[in-house]
């Protein structure tokens, strides 16, 4: 039986999910600049959660956000042809995460809500909320009344007392109480908000895309965006929210109180966070520029070696990225790889016999399942359930070496094991079929982006486009830069 560490009481607890389907929701990503190793690190383990739930016999739906609406987006707007507006902004940054996401070899969630898409739900969730007295408004804009909602502070542990004021400056002469957060702001962003993110120097900031609401002109509050999106896509309680340390204060506890103000029920039953990425002693953050995207890392590392890296430390602890870590994460790759590799080419040579039958491998394959689902069990213990994979394959090493003659069944067992575990829970993509693969469809695109560019020099440009029109539906993401082009598959 799953149990796991709920942040809201701060214990262990026996995981019992509400209905037939298990609820999840992860945070997501506020697309303004290219994802990182922190952000993917919480993908990764709500991937491996789902996997694992769903191994499990529980049907998921999972749910994780584009935060599309934000004034580091608009900062952006303009910068190295990142676009005009900012949707066209979050646009482009949403296009490169998708890839990241499927370059990590995640399962895609259920859906990808974006807050663009979701105005009316939030201005009706505002609306719930000023009726049942929990929310004001003023000059315009909207603010949560956080002494009407008598358990506010109950996953950060804090008093209403003891809080010092949320948001921008600007607003704390509106508010009635400083720890008071916007559902609704008046208005674009702010040029001072513009000024706080910005990259490069405006002349004339931009101010970012509004909305009509009963309250004029205006863009909705960050943390209201998540309980307005949970609940279309999923329902007024939920099982499962997922996100990163850092959003339990302020992001998460304003979800709880406007989401459970307005509805009267529980928000979600479990609230699990992942530890911090850190680098050098820092956390790793787009605004202290000493991150490692994604996509770099991919090119590097590859998918596999990132997920054994991300899987070797349990999801609540905070996380060293290294290069130590990086060499450690391959070599723990690598061992499960070859032995996957040796199990399958004795199993499907002319040595492995049906009346062979080794006792040490067959207890192996059984002790690694029952290892790693009592691992996993335990708060999702993906550095246990690690070990017994790597346990597995010590066996299968042992066999082949000690063998002239294979174990057919006990090799059959340890490949499915592994196919099952370290494939269909961790995400690892094991044997040489797959490189095969890759390597072809790398072969096609470099041949389709030497016609696309022997098209160009021709200048028949149409063509090339069409030709890059293509690929980008078959998923191949192309860039041109100066004279280099490259893609990402």
């Amino acid at each position: 039986m799953l149990s796991v560490t709920n942040t809201l009481s701060g214990e262990r607890e026996e995981f019992r999910p509400t209905g037939d389907e298990v609820l999840v929701y992860v945070c997501g990503l506020t697309v303004s600049d290219d994802a990182h190793l922190g952000h993917a690190r919480v993908w990764v383990h709500a991937d491996v959660m789902c996997r694992w739930l769903e191994h499990e016999g529980h049907p998921v739906r999972h749910v994780e956000n584009f935060t599309d609406v934000n004034e580091k987006i608009a900062a952006r707007i303009g910068e190295d042809d990142l676009g005009e507006s900012e949707r066209e902004v979050a646009r482009r940054f949403i296009e490169r995460t998708i890839a990241d996401m499927r370059g990590l070899n995640l399962q895609r969630a259920t859906v990808y809500p974006r807050v663009s898409e979701h105005i009316p739900e939030i201005i009706e969730l505002v609306e719930r909320l000023i009726e049942s007295g929990h929310a004001y408004e003023a000059d315009g804009s909207v603010y949560f009344d956080v002494t009407t909602f008598e358990k506010y502070g109950k996953l950060s542990n804090q008093r209403v007392e003891d809080l010092e004021a949320q948001g921008d400056p600007e607003e704390r002469s509106e508010k009635r109480h400083p720890a008071d957060f916007a559902l609704w702001k008046a208005g674009g962003v702010s040029p001072e908000a513009i000024r706080e993110h910005e990259k490069t120097e405006h002349d004339h900031p931009p101010g970012g895309e509004t909305w009509d609401s009963p309250w004029g002109e205006g863009r909705p509050g960050w943390h209201i965006e998540c309980s307005a999106m949970a609940m279309t896509h999923l329902d007024e309680t939920i099982d499962v929210h997922v996100g990163g340390h850092d959003l339990v204060f302020p992001h998460h506890e304003n979800e709880i109180a406007q989401s459970e103000a307005a509805t009267g029920q529980r928000f979600a039953e479990y609230w699990l966070h992942t530890g911090l990425l850190e680098t050098e002693g820092e956390k790793m953050s787009s605004s202290l520029g000493n991150f490692f995207t994604v996509s770099a890392a991919l090119e590097e590392f590859g998918p596999d070696v990132l997920r054994s890296f991300y899987l070797s430390t349990e999801y609540g602890s905070n996380q060293t990225f290294s290069e130590g870590a990086m060499v450690e994460a391959r070599e723990r790759f690598e061992r499960l790889e070859r032995a996957y590799e040796r199990a399958t080419e004795a199993v499907d040579g002319p040595d492995a016999r049906t009346k062979v039958e080794d006792d040490d491998l067959r207890v192996a394959v059984e002790e690694a399942r029952e290892g790693f689902a009592r691992a996993m069990n335990d708060d999702f213990g993906v550095r246990e359930a690690m070990t017994a994979l790597l346990s597995l394959a010590g066996a299968v090493n042992r066999h082949v070496d000690s063998h002239g003659e294979y174990d057919y069944r006990g090799l059959r067992r340890a490949i499915e094991a592994f196919e099952e575990l370290g494939g269909g829970v961790f995400g690892f993509s094991f044997g040489p079929e797959r490189e095969g693969e890759v390597g072809l469809a790398e072969d096609l695109v470099d041949l389709v982006l030497r016609v696309r560019e022997e098209e160009r020099e021709a200048g028949n440009y149409e063509r090339a486009d069409r030709l890059r029109d293509d690929l980008a539906a078959l998923g191949i993401d192309i860039e041109d830069e100066g004279d280099e082009t490259t893609y990402r598959l």
